[in-house]
């Protein structure tokens, strides 16, 4: 179903409305829960680096990736796997420390995220290079102890490990993406820092979950529906960098056409890249056929991300 198709059917939207409400509500709140378990408290001594790693953890956000973790082991299972909330919490740990070196003077150099004040503005710029390394650390010894099979545990954290590295991951993108500033880049080069920079971790996201619950036959499939939903996300992402405010966005609005970056907007303009996008989220949904009605919630938050308002 197209976009114009979803907002001519009231009855569809409404059910679509509920559903992800609940959704998303009770992933953040398990995510959270979780995420207060697990991160050193704020009286922990050094009070200092700790402080600054939960002022950056509950900032807010969405929790996506966890939620999608925990719906496609839900999806998979049939049911919540018991501990999964340990591994979303792990993977936001991974997200948040990437937005705060991402934000930093030598990177992005952005003084809002999530509505408040960036890391460095408000415990300085050494603490908060210390708070996105102590949360990836922490981030894996968390990964260590989940409550799932030896075999799976380990094949988890290689795909989270690889998600967020220099070969086709996270931090490869985000070299590109420096490394493309203030060039024409074409397409390739766009697609390469979109695919690694935001959809490897949403891909890992997505595969870990499905680890989680023992899906060995349908990692593939995961894979697929995790790199083009991630690749739709972005896309988005770029667009409301261009259409919607600073107060809207809870960053900086424009920051990435002010410093000339590459983004699918400035190649193919607004619509049509939302036109790439539905066509990435519709690929997406082919990919989970084997799961049937089993499948609806995570089809469901796939609209979801390329339809957000913010």
């Amino acid at each position: 179903m197209s976009r114009s198709d979803r907002a001519n059917s009231p009855s569809a939207l409404g059910i679509l409305t509920v559903m992800l409400s609940e959704t998303l509500e009770q992933g953040r709140e398990l995510a959270d829960t979780a995420l207060e378990r697990l991160l050193p408290a704020a009286t922990q001594h050094p009070v200092s680096i700790h402080r600054a790693m939960r002022h950056s953890v509950f900032a807010g956000g969405k929790r996506l990736r966890p939620i999608l973790c925990m719906e496609t082991g839900r999806m998979v299972a049939g049911s919540l796997p018991p501990g999964i909330e340990d591994l979303g919490a792990a993977l936001e740990m991974l997200h948040t420390y990437s937005l705060i070196h991402d934000d930093l003077p030598a990177l992005d150099n952005d003084d809002l995220r999530r509505g408040r004040p960036t890391c460095h503005k408000v415990f300085g710029e050494a603490i908060a290079i210390l708070a996105g390394d102590a949360l990836q650390t922490q981030a894996y010894e968390v990964l260590a102890r989940l409550a799932c099979p030896a075999q799976a545990r380990v094949r988890i954290i290689e795909e989270i490990a690889r998600g967020t590295g220099t070969v086709d991951g996270m931090i490869g993108g985000q070299v590109v993406d420096l490394e493309a500033e203030h060039q024409k880049a074409d397409l390739a080069t766009l697609e390469y820092i979109h695919r690694s920079k935001t959809a490897a971790l949403i891909t890992a996201s997505v595969v870990s979950g499905g680890l989680f619950a023992c899906a060995d036959d349908a990692i593939g499939h995961l894979r697929s529906f995790g790199q083009s939903i991630g690749l739709a996300f972005q896309i988005v992402d770029d667009v409301l960098d261009v259409t919607q405010t600073s107060e809207q966005l809870g960053k900086t609005a424009g920051k990435d056409t002010a410093a000339e970056k590459a983004t699918y907007p400035a190649l193919f303009g607004v619509e049509r890249s939302l036109e790439r996008a539905d066509t990435l989220v519709s690929q997406a949904l082919q990919s989970l056929g084997s799961f049937g009605a089993r499948a609806e919630t995570l089809k469901s938050l796939a609209h979801f991300l390329v339809e957000r308002k913010k």
